[in-house]
């Protein structure tokens, strides 16, 4: 069935290095696609989950010289989010104890998406998670 004329998808997609520094700059891509569609309804919930999922791949995927590949698709009611890294594990959600420090990046995504899962990636090394996200209930596109 065809797409109603007023469908759009808009995409947009960057490499980024397995560095600390990197969801940041994830985040910062995203919130310049949404600036540019004019859709700002995914940014808070969004740019979560572009954070958790690159952080999780800068710190399970090290690699020397291999870059994470993070990839956006703006439709008129989801984002989806997809995260390209070398690493050979695939992710678990944990639950982490009260004084942990860290463990609970894909707890929050799973509370935040729609949906989320992981795959190998097609012809080469390691995976590619994605997660799709909504917009809060009561927010139209204007």
């Amino acid at each position: 069935m065809p797409e109603p004329a007023d469908a759009r998808v808009v995409s947009g997609s960057c490499w980024l290095p397995c560095t600390r520094r990197s969801p940041g700059r994830a985040r910062r891509a995203l919130r310049e696609l949404l600036s540019g569609a004019g859709d700002e309804r995914f940014a808070p919930a969004g740019e979560l989950v572009v954070s958790e999922l690159v952080t999780n791949a800068v710190a399970h995927a090290r690699l020397p010289g291999r870059l994470i590949w993070v990839r956006f698709e703006l439709g008129a009611e989801e984002l989806r989010i997809e995260v390209h890294d070398p690493g050979k594990g695939r992710p678990v959600v944990q639950q982490a104890a009260e004084g942990d420090e860290g463990g609970r990046g894909l707890w929050l995504v799973e509370c935040l998406a729609a949906r989320w899962g992981c795959c190998p990636r097609t012809g080469g090394i390691g995976k590619i998670v994605w997660a799709v996200v909504v917009p809060p209930v009561g927010e139209e596109q204007d």
